[in-house]
């Protein structure tokens, strides 16, 4: 896969230019970020693209010395569930994060 990296979202597209998978974050207050939105194309769904797409999500963070959230139900799951490889990037929030399902780009 060919990522993209752009100001707060990550993603790739096919050959056509069609969004294959996507993370989107917004910066907090405290300056960690939020990972509020994932998305896979739904002809690459049950392949695992979603846990490599947060692997590239949590490299990025871990190379920029970022912290971060998740309010997407997935990535907060996926935080969680590596959250012994990754406590450098895991921000305070962690614990109590609430989770909100993002469709259509609306919470």
């Amino acid at each position: 896969m060919n990522w993209k990296y752009e100001d707060r979202r990550i993603y790739a597209t096919d050959e056509k230019g069609e969004l294959m998978c996507e993370a989107t974050f917004v910066s907090k207050e405290n300056g960690d970020l939020d990972i509020d939105h994932t998305y896979v194309n739904p002809s690459l769904r049950g392949q695992g693209m979603a846990g490599k797409m947060m692997q590239v999500v949590a490299d990025y963070l871990r190379e920029k010395g970022l912290k971060a959230s998740a309010t997407c139900s997935y990535a907060n799951s996926w935080l969680k569930r590596h959250e012994e490889g990754y406590a450098d990037i895991l921000s305070k929030d962690m614990v109590d994060q609430a989770v909100a399902c993002k469709i259509n780009s609306k919470h």
